[in-house]
């Protein structure tokens, strides 16, 4: 019975979580235009989600997230924009889970979330360097890569100062570690 809760409880939080990754997507496409951020570069509010995920909930939980926000992405943008928001995501998380479920590493949320940013912006224009069929377009690698640096301590930041909340909200009687 507790097993069907848990469950339940889970599934529950997850919809919570990619309803909030969306909305926190939509509002960064408006802010980066206002902001008029170089082609390409977005703050990444929504991974802030996918690192809360990760973290209280663990790795199956957060790939789940990225494949979610991915396929909304294909429905809202189309095929190319899903590759690419499924590319970054993908690498963004793992590089992630193993860096946070690493025993002889410790890392703070403010540089996994750099790193998350920095293989997020690598994946993304590998792909389309792929698809486009140019390598050229790997010369914009330095500002994807300096944006990843910046955007991930943001994001970082923000997720530290909003964790102690986040936790509270969706307290959970017994955390399950990284697996």
């Amino acid at each position: 019975m507790k097993r069907d809760q848990s469950r339940v409880r889970t599934v529950a939080l997850m919809g919570m979580l990619f309803s909030l990754a969306m909305t926190l997507s939509f509002f960064e496409s408006f802010l980066a235009g206002l902001m008029a951020l170089p082609p390409g570069i977005k703050p990444g509010l929504s991974n802030i989600v996918v690192i809360f995920a990760m973290l209280s909930l663990g790795r199956r939980e957060a790939f789940l997230l990225v494949l979610l926000k991915a396929g909304f992405v294909l429905l809202t943008r189309g095929a190319i924009a899903s590759l690419l928001s499924l590319s970054g995501g993908l690498l963004s998380v793992a590089v992630m889970a193993l860096l946070a479920g690493s025993t002889r590493v410790t890392v703070g949320c403010r540089l996994l979330s750099v790193l998350g940013g920095v293989s997020h912006n690598t994946a993304q224009l590998a792909v389309a360097a792929l698809l486009i069929g140019n390598h050229y377009l790997l010369y914009y690698l330095p500002v994807l890569l300096l944006a990843g640096i910046l955007t991930g301590l943001l994001t970082g930041s923000i997720y530290l100062s909003l964790e102690p909340y986040l936790k509270r909200l969706f307290d959970r009687p017994q955390q399950r570690p990284i697996r």
